[in-house]
């Protein structure tokens, strides 16, 4: 798939694996729907980015898990570019609860998870699917984690959500063809501000020694690496669909 003045939406690009990715799209000639539900400054310092590489970007606000929002992101995005051809579904949330602390899991939590993280997948890939079907052509890549193939990370219902996400891309796959391709990143440990905001610096300078060390390839997952692999599945994967590509340096083959 040849990107090159097409249009993509990213949604959670403000920040993390979602400005890298659309940093990366921008530098292959996309323009770039950047998303965001809170962090605006960070959202207009990545569009900037993005036009200071030669694409269009246009700032839409919403919040992935409000079906009215996600169609008003999308009319923009048509508006502005008259097409989507490109939807990477990134923007998630967690909360960090010990799996032992059931109690802890509350319903609210439960639910904001879902909302954001399957929801969220599901209203924006909705939204713009019509569309792509309609053009003859699309590509989604959704951002799950190995979270949701180990059942390991910050919570139980974010393991659960991410694994909903793998499973979505499977259904979305068959539905959606043949017209879109639909395939998914499953990341390992990613050095981003998400984790490095909650351990002092000291302690997640050992922690990500830690997880480089228990990875064959001997350093931990960067957001750059996990865009990378998004744009191979859209740029270089024509005949891949309903697929997880896992990116964590080879961590799931220890033992």
């Amino acid at each position: 798939m040849d990107i090159s003045g097409k249009a993509a939406i990213v949604t959670g690009s403000a920040v993390g694996v979602g400005r890298a990715t659309a940093l990366e799209l921008a530098r292959r000639g996309a323009n770039v729907v950047i998303n965001y539900s809170h962090s605006e400054a960070e959202a207009q310092q990545t569009a900037a980015d993005v036009e200071a590489l030669g694409a269009q970007a246009l700032v839409v606000r919403a919040d992935v898990s409000q079906d009215d929002q996600v169609r008003d992101m999308v009319r923009r995005a048509l508006d502005r570019f008259g097409s989507v051809d490109v939807l990477v579904n990134n923007a998630a949330i967690t909360y960090f609860v010990d799996f032992r602390d059931l109690e802890g899991l509350t319903e609210d939590i439960w639910d904001r998870i879902l909302a954001v993280n399957v929801k969220g997948v599901f209203f924006c890939s909705r939204a713009v699917v019509p569309h792509m079907k309609q053009q003859g052509s699309g590509c989604i890549v959704n951002i799950s984690s190995i979270a949701g193939i180990q059942g390991i990370g910050s919570s139980i219902a974010y393991c659960a959500s991410k694994a909903a996400v793998i499973n979505l891309t499977m259904a979305f796959a068959r539905t959606f063809a043949p017209e879109v391709r639909v395939n998914c990143v499953a990341p390992g440990f990613i050095d981003t501000r998400w984790h490095s905001a909650r351990v002092e610096a000291a302690n997640y300078e050992a922690l990500k020694e830690h997880v480089a060390q228990g990875t064959p390839l001997a350093r931990v997952c960067t957001a750059g690496d996990i865009a990378q692999a998004v744009l191979s599945l859209i740029e270089g994967a024509d005949f891949v669909t309903g697929q997880t590509l896992v990116v964590d340096g080879g961590g799931l083959l220890r033992p």
